[in-house]
């Protein structure tokens, strides 16, 4: 499989380390956040990924190059450049998708590089949690403090459910899609647009083509500076 890494975003929340930083290259136990997805997808077999950038961006393409160290062919979808700022995430994913050569129905990856889940298993069990006729599969978190009402249900059919109070997980920033999540849902703006990805996952659900798992492993939104420093103390 081939996968795409959000990772355009300012980073506001983190000011200031964000400030000369891009917020993907601030260090988590030694190393990038981002790094800790690149070597996690590439031990679960990936070897193409398109990362997004936007703020700082030639950091993030000077510090990864082209992906090589991890084993990986990295490509960039360079917001920046091209449109002046990041397109945030519905509207970053429609551009960088070209960049994979997907065919018609080939499912890819979908990471959120401000996450933390350090022991993710890409591999082919995970990958084959997208059934046949999905557009998309998300892995769930219990709430975290900052986000205490969640984002969507687990239905005991295992698809995605429109979020109720007390009977909601968080979104962990992964899942996997379908090339058709963005050629059957995103056709109401142009490629190079900003838009936003959750709109799109409540279309998802409401067709009943968006399913879901629970995942218990280490995770952490790192969201803030002393959210970091927690992760870094732990």
């Amino acid at each position: 499989m081939k996968a795409i890494i959000l990772a355009a975003g300012r980073g506001e929340r983190m000011r200031p380390l964000t400030d000369a930083c891009p917020k993907p290259l601030l260090r988590v136990r030694g190393k990038a956040l981002i790094e800790w997805h690149l070597s996690a997808l590439a031990r679960g077999g990936v070897r193409e990924v398109v990362i997004n950038t936007a703020w700082l961006e030639e950091q993030i393409v000077a510090a990864l190059g082209d992906g090589a160290r991890f084993g990986l062919a990295i490509r960039y979808s360079l917001e920046g450049r091209d449109h002046g700022g990041a397109l945030e995430t519905a509207g970053g994913l429609k551009k960088a998708l070209p960049l994979l050569a997907l065919a018609a129905d080939e499912p890819f990856w979908y990471v959120a590089a401000d996450v933390f889940a350090p022991g993710f298993d890409f591999g082919a069990t995970a990958a084959g949690a997208i059934r046949p006729g999905q557009l998309g599969h998300l892995w769930m978190v219990a709430n975290p403090p900052q986000h205490p009402g969640g984002d969507f249900g687990i239905g005991d059919d295992g698809l995605a459910l429109a979020g109720r109070p007390g009977a909601s997980f968080t979104w962990s920033g992964i899942g996997i899609f379908r090339p058709g999540f963005v050629t059957e849902l995103m056709g109401d703006f142009e490629a190079g647009a900003k838009a936003r990805l959750r709109p799109y996952l409540d279309a998802a659900i409401a067709r009943r083509r968006l399913g879901a798992t629970r995942w218990t492993g280490d995770w952490a939104d790192v969201g803030t500076p002393e959210r970091l420093r927690a992760l870094d103390a732990a």
